[in-house]
């Protein structure tokens, strides 16, 4: 009887899997869609449609910003000045001794995300407005501004966003 129950419950193992899903591409499922996040822009955490701007044409960059992350969980600089119109390509380096990210997007939409990313940890990104880096990495997001006003960007991972792994972008005309 014993033998029969472990073997039944072994064979449930792989259908349980599968019916949790490939959280490696997790961003793919609906639920994760963070398009939205391309298009808004916050004003004291009031998201208004248009104004955080969209992936940039690596061809169009106009300057670079490099950028550091690490375990104090601050980004240095954690405010930038660019111009509307403007395509910037962040180079981020994380140097901590655990992974961070950068991820662009308005304030209620980064804290809704981070929201997602506490309930499911380890949840893999392949948006243009984000990059994960792990301890000692470096990479970079092309993102073009499109419209004055402020644009927020923070480390999604559980716990960094809320211990201030928060910076903004100021967008002048």
């Amino acid at each position: 009887m014993k033998k029969t129950l472990i073997i039944l419950l072994l064979g449930a193992v792989p259908a349980l899997a599968l019916a949790g899903g490939d959280h490696a591409g997790a961003h793919a499922m609906p639920a994760h869609d963070m398009a939205g996040m391309h298009g808004a822009m916050h004003d004291d955490d009031d998201a208004h449609p248009g104004a955080v701007g969209k992936a940039g044409n690596p061809a169009e960059v106009s300057r670079t910003i490099e950028l550091t992350m690490d375990d104090s969980m601050r980004f240095v600089p954690d405010h930038i000045t660019v111009k509307a119109g403007e395509t910037i390509r962040f180079f981020a380096r994380n140097r901590g001794k655990v992974p961070h990210e950068m991820v662009i997007g308005s304030m209620v939409e980064l804290k809704e995300h981070a929201e997602m990313m506490r309930k499911m940890p380890g949840m893999q990104h392949t948006e243009s407005n984000m990059v994960t880096l792990k301890p000692g990495q470096r990479g970079g997001i092309v993102w073009k501004f499109e419209q004055p006003g402020t644009v927020d960007f923070a480390c999604l991972i559980p716990g960094h966003m809320e211990a201030g792994m928060v910076a903004k972008v100021t967008v002048t005309d």
